[in-house]
């Protein structure tokens, strides 16, 4: 999937807080099916990125950044 440091930020825009969640996403279009894209969220913002991602067909699944092996 790719490295994903334990003291990452949020994805969203603008958001400098510390990164709760995983988003692992690809977009079938351009990447082949074993391919793994990964966004962070914090608490408040993982709704709006997974719904982001889920509304384009891209959410593959999300997990907590604990349980995260990137």
């Amino acid at each position: 999937m790719g490295n994903t440091a334990p003291d990452a930020h949020c994805s969203r825009k603008g958001c400098r807080e510390a990164a709760t969640w995983a988003l692992v996403w690809n977009n079938p279009r351009l990447h082949t099916p074993d391919r793994r894209k990964v966004w962070v969220a914090c608490d408040e913002h993982r709704a709006y990125l997974a719904g982001f991602l889920e509304m384009r067909g891209f959410l593959r699944e999300t997990v907590p950044m604990d349980r995260f092996e990137g």
